[in-house]
């Protein structure tokens, strides 16, 4: 029998759509894993915002990917009973961001400032010396600012609360 561990395991490798250098557990999206017998799995998972896209296909590849180790009843529920924040992110996926070009999103304890959203490190040359551009990025969870130090553009992934 499967443990759930392993489950957890395979999870790892299923990439979010939106950035695939960024895992679905490592972002935070998948919040709970149940063995309900011998082949039978159930995943909640919370996507970033109620208004994402991409719902369906994420449970399909999670569900899918199960399938692959061999699990043959997988039900992928989705809620927002408990909404997502930014700090679920994992060690592993605030750095999988800045691979992906993607400033990651600072700490917070529960409330986002406007100095919150300002600040930010390039991902590129790794100055503070940056400032935002606009809170408005390609998708209603970046924002885009401009480091003074290397010239470049970037994208920092907000604070979410």
């Amino acid at each position: 029998m499967i443990s759930e561990k392993e489950i957890w395991q395979a999870l790892e490798v299923v990439k979010d759509p939106e950035i695939p250098t960024l895992s679905m557990v490592d972002m935070g999206i998948i919040t709970k894993v149940e063995i309900r017998g011998e082949s039978n799995v159930f995943v909640e998972m919370t996507p970033t915002f109620t208004g994402c896209p991409a719902i369906k296909m994420m449970e399909n590849m999670v569900a899918d990917r199960l399938k692959e180790i061999g699990i043959e009843t997988v039900e992928v529920k989705t809620t927002f009973d408990t909404p997502w924040n930014s700090n679920k992110l994992t060690e592993r996926g605030l750095l999988c961001l800045k691979k992906h070009g993607l400033a990651p999103p600072p700490k917070h304890e529960g409330e986002i400032t406007n100095e919150l959203l300002e600040t930010s490190v390039c991902p590129h040359c790794g100055s503070s010396n940056t400032e935002m551009k606009t809170p408005f990025g390609p998708t209603l969870c970046r924002s885009m600012h401009y480091c003074n130090n290397c010239l470049q553009a970037f994208e920092q992934f907000k604070p979410v609360v």
